[in-house]
């Protein structure tokens, strides 16, 4: 018996678009396209009629749109959505709300010549659909103790001295979320952050904004030398690798547009093995829910010269990879849960203060 297909149900508001997602992936042998709706209240009967694995949704649709659609599917029957979207601050705006609410992931499509530019995505909307099929989703439910964790870090977070030590942190796959779990709760004076979240151009603007306004640090998309400062998070922009330098004293990132590392660029381990290099032993490295093994190889080279990294567990990662990766390859000195990841970085961070 060969194995089970993903059952996929296409919500889309545009025929053209319904009949380009159907074709690509009808073309890979382990999806099957069981239905498409161009709306919302079609889809919902047909989500009953076919019980698909995955569902792509339109982001912006007449009648519900796509938004007001997964609120409502994530709260009566949590399953895996991708959402499709536009790529304009608009879209990303909304994207990013969709992530929050659930969604596993998300492809953009090409604003003109759509039959042509969605092609060119094939491979990445069929690997979406895999990946989200092996999501772990769950309902959404934030810490009720959010308050609390915050006072508990700020005491911890009193002691440490903040001029050089580093945070850097890898995500992908469901990684908005638990950047944004894990970001929220860390006081102002936390130690200087670097972000990397596999993500294209446009959203991590969006993104960055998004933390700034959820977090008690300041979270901004990164430019080009900008200064590396406690109390800040710099997330590395779509489409452009963001490494560590030092001059001096002073640690900034630099952008390029290197070939992409492991099919993505922002890379994760560009960034650590730029920590690994600049900042040693005085860095604290974190890898977050994701798919591939992006990030392994500089973790283990952060921990090669001294740093200490940490990994999320597989419960609370919507996608195992990235962190089973980094354990396989042996760059990882703690497994935690999500929520358990700002404490345990700040008691270490603090350790290292008081030596």
């Amino acid at each position: 018996m060969g194995e089970q297909k993903i059952r996929v149900l296409i919500v889309d508001d545009s025929a053209l678009i319904r009949n380009v997602m159907t074709e690509i992936l009808s073309q890979d042998t382990g999806i099957e396209v069981v239905g498409t709706a161009p709306d919302p209240y079609v889809a919902r009967d047909k989500m009953k009629a076919l019980n698909p694995d995955v569902l792509t949704l339109d982001v912006e649709m007449p009648k519900m749109d796509g938004l007001t659609f997964l609120q409502k599917i994530m709260s009566a029957r949590p399953m895996p959505v991708v959402m499709v979207s536009s790529l304009t601050e608009q879209g990303a705006a909304t994207t990013l709300k969709a992530l929050e609410a659930g969604a596993v992931d998300f492809v953009t499509k090409p604003t003109v010549d759509i039959q042509h530019g969605l092609s060119d995505l094939a491979h990445q909307i069929v690997n979406k659909v895999k990946i989200a099929a092996q999501a772990n989703v769950k309902k959404r439910t934030l810490p009720d103790d959010c308050a609390e964790r915050i006072k508990a870090l700020a005491a911890q977070s009193a002691m440490i001295k903040t001029t050089d030590t580093i945070i850097a942190i890898g995500a992908s796959t469901g990684g908005t979320e638990a950047l944004r779990e894990l970001l929220e709760v860390l006081p102002p004076n936390t130690p200087p952050i670097i972000l990397t979240q596999h993500m294209p151009e446009r959203f991590t603007k969006s993104f960055a904004n998004r933390l700034n306004e959820l977090c008690q640090i300041h979270v901004k998309e990164a430019q080009e030398g900008d200064s590396v400062i406690p109390g800040q998070a710099l997330l590395a922009p779509g489409n452009y690798h963001m490494e560590l330098r030092r001059s001096g004293a002073r640690y900034y990132v630099s952008l390029n547009q290197e070939p992409l590392v492991n099919r993505f660029r922002p890379s994760v381990d560009v960034m650590f093995r730029s920590v690994a290099r600049y900042a040693g032993g005085n860095s604290v490295g974190v890898i977050l829910t994701g798919m591939g093994n992006d990030g392994a190889a500089g973790m283990l080279e952060m921990k090669q010269a001294g740093a200490v990294n940490f990994a999320q567990d597989e419960a609370s990662c919507v996608v195992f990879g990235m962190p089973k990766e980094a354990i396989k390859a042996g760059g990882v000195d703690k497994i935690l849960p999500l929520n358990d990841i700002p404490a345990a970085m700040l008691a270490h961070l603090k350790m290292m203060a008081s030596r």
